[in-house]
């Protein structure tokens, strides 16, 4: 057993493993040793497109099976993982072998992505599907949130700014209102101004960029160019 204290971590992600070796066997970089982290980041990389394969179709019931597949690749992708795990900060619990720690493995994205997905594996394993599809739907709540099929290959911010750009209008404008919560369990609040829409819109989310993304949603609605979902 490794000598780090994980509950701090346990805290940061709302569960608490019974089998403590997995939270240790999630953290274990290949560079540490024979016995790490790439069968169960294997795993829970499967159990991770399954839950939010599930959670669009049951999201999106006239979306197409090419709509669901870009949305879950956005979802499932390296950078998306490598930000959960920032926001958790995975990488001060990564056992990494000496090399890695000389070239800050800990804040490499791939590393971080693929401590994410063993996290997942992880509590899979120790808790089965239903409370690792509980634990991966409270992570990626605002993500999903702030999905629409409208253009689904552009984020809400990109396509605000792109609308607004061929008005020959003023870019938006963000603004962080109220940050609360601890460092590692933070909420955001935006606002966002629009040249073409009366006052300003808001949003919320665990990051700044989540709640710009919302903020930006709820002004493409306005501006009646996204359906309510």
């Amino acid at each position: 057993m490794s000598k780090i204290d994980y509950s701090a971590l346990e805290r940061r992600i709302g569960y608490q493993f019974e089998d403590k070796n997995l939270l240790v066997l999630a953290m274990t970089h290949r560079s540490y040793g024979g016995h790490n982290n790439e069968r169960v980041e294997f795993l829970g990389d499967s159990v991770l497109n399954f839950i939010i394969a599930e959670a669009l179709f049951l999201k999106f019931p006239k979306a197409r099976e090419g709509q669901m597949s870009r949305l879950r690749a956005r979802l499932v992708k390296g950078v998306t993982l490598a930000e959960l795990a920032r926001e958790f900060g995975l990488g001060d619990f990564l056992l990494l072998g000496s090399g890695e720690l000389k070239s800050g493995g800990y804040r490499r994205e791939s590393i971080l992505a693929d401590a994410m997905e063993s996290v997942i594996g992880a509590i899979y394993l120790d808790s089965g599907f239903e409370a690792c599809r509980a634990r991966v739907l409270h992570w990626y709540a605002d993500r999903i949130e702030s999905l629409s099929l409208q253009d689904t290959q552009k984020d809400p911010k990109t396509r605000l700014q792109e609308f607004l750009q061929s008005r020959q209008q003023e870019l938006p404008r963000y603004e962080v209102t109220e940050v609360i919560g601890e460092q590692h369990a933070q909420t955001f609040f935006v606002e966002c101004e629009v040249s073409m829409l009366e006052g300003s819109t808001k949003g919320r989310g665990s990051s700044r960029r989540i709640a710009e993304q919302q903020a930006a949603t709820q002004a493409l609605r306005l501006l009646g160019l996204e359906d309510a979902v």
